[in-house]
């Protein structure tokens, strides 16, 4: 059994319109946001072994965030520049080349919404219908996929474990 994380950085901030996008900063939003999805991670069990993350300041801020708040011993990291607005195979190429059993990936839309909505091939009604509305700033999904190797992880083969929002996670 493989389990893949998906967590898109948290809302970044517009302000200074002189910064390229690669390097803008969280917003407060995006700040208060990422507690919200650590204690869900915490609850539900969610720990990676290895955790991939885009270079872009805003997914590293996201992540620095992520780990500070769940409290337990930190997975590897890896900052990779190729996660910077990457396509869906791009992604899965990524973790596939990890070889772990539980990669999270801190990244960017279209790319995650893309592969989630490219590997999911069944899941509760209710999660799947709020995955196909929206990827939203610090969403994160949770995929299962009953294969050994990543390699075999073919489209429509995941189940939707989780997906949740940090406007569900506030109500």
């Amino acid at each position: 059994m493989l389990t893949l994380t998906l967590l898109r950085h948290a809302k970044s901030s517009w302000t200074d319109p002189s910064l390229d996008d690669h390097d803008r900063p969280l917003a407060k939003r995006g700040v208060k946001a990422v507690p919200l999805v650590a204690d869900f991670m915490r609850r539900e069990g969610i720990s990676p072994d290895i955790v991939l993350c885009s270079d872009a300041m805003r997914t590293r801020a996201t992540l620095a965030l992520l780990l500070a708040q769940l409290g337990t011993p930190n997975p590897r990291v890896v900052y990779d520049e190729t996660l910077y607005l990457a396509a869906p195979q791009t992604i899965l190429s990524a973790v596939a080349e990890t070889g772990e059993k539980h990669v999270l990936v801190v990244g960017h839309n279209p790319g995650l919404h893309a592969l989630t909505l490219e590997l999911v091939g069944d899941g509760n009604h209710k999660l799947l219908s709020a995955l196909a509305r929206e990827f939203p700033t610090a969403a994160l999904a949770v995929l299962t996929f009953d294969v050994a190797s990543w390699n075999d992880v073919k489209p429509l083969s995941g189940h939707l474990k989780h997906f949740t929002t940090p406007r569900k996670l506030a109500d």
